[in-house]
């Protein structure tokens, strides 16, 4: 999960926002928006439409798929 790791923290502040900013807009707390960014956890489907709105960015790029070896 690391490279949906970096995509989201990434986008995130491409987009200047820090992780209260997106919280608050996503009407998620902060840990949620560290879970996220840390894949400890993932957003479900309506979230991560959401942060592509947010961020401003297709989705296929805050979510870059894994290469398997």
């Amino acid at each position: 999960m690391k490279k949906l790791q970096i995509s989201l923290a990434a986008a995130r502040v491409n987009a200047g926002m820090t992780q209260e900013d997106a919280a608050k807009a996503l009407n998620v707390g902060k840990q949620t928006i560290v879970s996220w960014e840390k894949g400890t956890s993932e957003p479900k489907m309506s979230q991560s439409r959401a942060l592509s709105e947010l961020y401003k960015m297709p989705l296929d790029y805050i979510f870059l798929p894994q290469k398997s070896n």
